[in-house]
């Protein structure tokens, strides 16, 4: 979703586009008129069932823009890495921009060895942005915030030259080789490392493509995957969602991709709301509608995504902290002040107060 963002604000609309098959808008075309797209967008297709169905329905979205999809089964066997590799080494080598979406994959690491590429972009890749711009101004290894404070592992210490040369390529002296390095975001950086520019994603391309959505009278609830990264007690967890249910009569639960089955199962016995699997991702989702008039989040990107993805609407989108009691005592120690960040930095949503018995706005 986001790389079409961000082709879309350069203008890297294809010339030849297959009519709209999701109940869209026909693809819209940047201003100026479109213009032949050199992009080629390669999926190192996970494993997860759930996030492989949100990537294959997004490439389609994708093909019906016009641009060339490669489906790479990246991670389908002992041998798969490296057919991906020896497959892409040659675009990747004569590639003048190289744009990806998750600086802390390992994958992605280790192609970025292979290009030199005088331009690279980083996408958003959710609430992970914001620590990774600091990381680079700190000069630290890139872990991922849920992951900050353990030890490096064995797989960790084998692969560190090659996460440091991505690094490196990550965030170039100003100036001094010519190469750029751009974060195309709609999350709240901090500064950022000489070299490095900012472009906002302001979700321009989904408020063209999809909506204005029929908005309900209802409130709608958000989840999150932190009980499946290790941060926050799963019972913990649903208590929570039971008491913001009953306090604001939520009527559906929209999953996180990375919710387990048997958790989610759990949820819908217990709270009694509909349990909602998104088939794309929840801002395209939200502006298909139907959306309830509030949208209740823990802290996550949608709280900075989704007021710039349904502005207009009048849908409102509000925030419940994470309570530090909920944490698991094996949480990174990064995790309260990240989260606590995630919140604060908002803009455009409203603020759950809980305590003991409620959580009102």
């Amino acid at each position: 979703m986001n790389v079409l963002e961000w082709a879309h604000a350069r203008g890297l609309a294809a010339r030849v586009r297959r009519p709209a098959t999701d109940g869209g808008h026909p693809p819209p075309h940047p201003p100026g008129g479109p213009v032949r797209d050199p992009l080629t967008l390669v999926v190192l297709a996970p494993t997860d069932p759930m996030t492989r169905g949100q990537l294959r329905r997004m490439a389609e979205l994708a093909r019906d823009e016009g641009y060339e999809v490669r489906w790479e089964e990246a991670r389908g066997g002992a041998s798969a890495p490296f057919r991906t590799i020896g497959a892409l080494a040659g675009r990747l080598r004569r590639a003048g921009r190289v744009v990806l979406g998750d600086p802390y994959s390992r994958y992605v690491q280790l192609l970025l060895t292979i290009t030199g590429a005088p331009d690279l972009v980083v996408v958003d890749d959710g609430t992970a942005t914001m620590e990774f711009t600091a990381q680079l101004c700190r000069g630290e290894r890139l872990v991922r915030w849920h992951r900050k404070g353990g030890r490096p592992g064995p797989r960790d210490l084998l692969f560190a030259p090659v996460s440091a040369a991505a690094r490196r390529r990550l965030a170039p002296a100003a100036g001094r080789d010519g190469r750029r390095v751009e974060v195309f975001s709609s999350m709240p950086l901090g500064t950022v490392p000489d070299g490095v520019s900012v472009t906002a994603n302001r979700f321009v391309w989904t408020r063209a493509r999809f909506g204005p959505p029929r908005v309900t009278t209802g409130t709608d609830l958000v989840g999150t995957s932190l009980v499946e990264t290790g941060v926050v007690d799963c019972d913990r967890y649903l208590a929570a969602v039971r008491a913001l249910a009953q306090a604001h009569g939520a009527g559906r639960y929209f999953a996180h991709r990375r919710e387990s089955t048997e958790k989610l199962h759990r949820l819908a016995v217990e709270t009694g709301l509909e349990v909602v699997r998104p088939e794309l991702p929840l801002e395209l989702t939200a502006r298909r509608g139907p959306i309830g008039r509030t949208v209740l989040s823990f802290p996550s990107t949608v709280v900075h995504t989704l007021p710039l993805a349904l502005a207009g609407t009048g849908v409102r989108v509000a925030v419940c902290d994470i309570d530090p009691s909920w944490l698991t005592p094996t949480a990174s120690p990064r995790a309260e002040g990240f989260l606590s960040g995630v919140t604060g930095t908002a803009r455009g949503v409203h603020r759950v107060v809980t305590g003991p018995n409620h959580y009102a706005l």
